[in-house]
């Protein structure tokens, strides 16, 4: 059984050092100095999963031009990246988690209930790090609808 971690606004956000489609690591420390978006998704090429990165690489223009990068983690393999992102033609970064490092860490991983069964997996769920490295804002039960222009309009708030 996983014991449920809980992550709350104004938390050190847990360190990771995860690889990308390209098998290159990316660690939370190289990002120290930047804001970023860290969002948990559960599945590659699945409808929701595919329209929130969609949408998240439709708005990176807009992130980059107020200082934040995105990256999106799921437990899918660095291969299975490199097919979602080309296919859908994806810009963002996403990270491969198949050990559930960052998963866990911050607490996504959890029962849920699909079609009348439950089983493990990963919670949509959205994190805000500001440039010190502390949670600044938490989505958890993402619905993907008008997500990505909230979690933009958020971060634009933080930095006022």
């Amino acid at each position: 059984m996983t014991e449920t971690i809980s992550i709350n606004v104004g938390d050190k956000a847990p360190s990771f050092c995860l690889k990308d489609k390209d098998e290159k690591e990316t660690k939370l420390s190289d990002l120290k100095g930047k804001w970023a978006v860290v969002y948990f998704y559960p599945k590659d090429l699945t409808p929701g999963c595919t329209k929130e990165a969609i949408e998240f690489t439709a708005h990176k223009e807009d992130f980059n031009k107020i200082g934040a990068e995105i990256l999106g983690i799921s437990a899918d393999s660095t291969e299975s990246h490199a097919k979602f992102t080309m296919k859908k033609d994806l810009t963002i970064t996403l990270l491969s988690d198949p050990d559930r490092e960052a998963i866990n860490k911050f607490g996504v991983w959890m029962m849920k209930g699909i079609l009348g069964s439950n089983s493990f997996g990963v919670e949509r769920a959205t994190f805000i790090i500001d440039p010190d490295g502390n949670i600044a804002h938490a989505w958890r039960s993402v619905k993907v609808d008008g997500h990505v222009e909230e979690v933009l309009t958020t971060l634009k708030n933080l930095k006022k």
